[in-house]
């Protein structure tokens, strides 16, 4: 089909999960891998306002160039990596084919890592 794309997705235990992604419906790589039930909780519903959808692009597909509020939220969280981008801002469109990226650690909101 021509408004489905294939995208691997590399879980936090390093599992890669092969998805296929509808180009036509809007959506973005936090829903998409919220769809697949992937462990991404997107906790703002895709505002940017949190980091809970961050992942690192493993390929040339998505530029790392961010949006002032992404590059702010980015700057509050944690395990950022040059190739860090919040999921929720990576819109699926047809470009994306053979994408892959890999989800950053999760970090607990009220964990002793956080001193």
């Amino acid at each position: 089909m021509e408004n489905l794309i294939n995208i691997t997705v590399v879980d936090r235990e390093g599992k890669e999960h092969k998805l296929e992604a509808p180009t036509d419906m809007n959506m973005n790589m936090m829903e998409l891998c919220k769809s697949y039930e992937l462990p991404v909780a997107g906790t703002c519903g895709g505002m940017a306002m949190c980091a809970s959808c961050q992942m690192y692009v493993l390929t040339d597909h998505v530029p790392i160039e961010r949006s002032y509020d992404e590059q702010a939220m980015l700057d509050e969280a944690w395990n950022v990596e040059d190739n860090s981008r919040l999921g929720c801002q990576i819109k699926l469109n047809n470009n994306l084919e053979g994408l892959k990226v890999q989800l950053a650690p999760h970090v607990e909101e009220n964990s002793d890592d956080d001193w």
